[in-house]
């Protein structure tokens, strides 16, 4: 079975580049192409789309407000495709909803890799955008107290904290297990134990309340 798929931007050629390399590979079935937020909203409620590849900054409806409304009323995985320059968009595409955050320059392995883990119910968040967004968050609070200081400590075990201050530096499972001298498996119910606490139901959310103390 294919991975259904629909790219929305308002770029022609990226849109019809994305397509292409899409093609290329035998996993993935493109559905459609749209020009804007509203259509791909539109689209995905009228249709069976497994992941919908967002533009951010697109006429009638950008791509974080179509995030939003594609996660509330319909099964597709959003995943943004960005620049640098939609840095300020990050934080609220990934609370409306978005699964992932993928740089338009990637390669096409790259591309297709991110879409499957997204089909899969993972979460993709390129190391580069995080440090971008950690520095961003940095820069733009102009705040004097460390990150991690401004959750609420008090309802997570010191384990637990060493674990969220690991995912926030962007590290998978196993590298926070060469790190913390725990097995994985550890690592992962302490991750599900993290969720249970704060209601949130991924990995780079958890990284964001590290970063933020924003639950919402």
């Amino acid at each position: 079975m294919k991975i259904k798929v629909i790219i929305a931007d308002d770029n022609p050629f990226i849109r019809e580049g994305m397509k292409i390399i899409l093609a290329s590979f035998n996993e993935f079935e493109v559905l459609a192409t749209v020009n804007d937020g509203q259509e791909a909203v539109d689209y995905c409620q009228l249709n069976e789309v497994d992941v919908a590849l967002l533009d951010v900054r697109m006429p009638n409806m950008n791509g974080v407000e179509a995030t939003r409304l594609i996660a509330e009323r319909t099964q597709t995985k959003p995943l943004i495709l960005t620049t640098f320059d939609d840095d300020e968009f990050i934080l609220d595409a990934i609370k409306y909803g978005a699964k992932g955050y993928l740089l338009k320059n990637n390669d096409p392995e790259q591309i297709s890799d991110a879409i499957k883990s997204v089909y899969n119910g993972h979460n993709v968040l390129q190391d580069v955008v995080m440090e971008k967004l950690k520095s961003g968050l940095s820069a733009e609070k102009g705040r004097k107290e460390s990150l991690g200081d401004k959750i609420d400590r008090s309802q997570f075990t010191e384990r637990e904290l060493d674990i969220m201050a690991l995912i926030a530096k962007g590290m998978a499972n196993k590298e926070i297990s060469k790190n913390l001298y725990i097995s994985e498996g550890t690592i992962a119910n302490h991750i599900t134990s993290i969720l249970g606490k704060t209601g949130l139901t991924h990995r780079t959310q958890i990284a964001i309340y590290y970063l933020t103390g924003e639950l919402n």
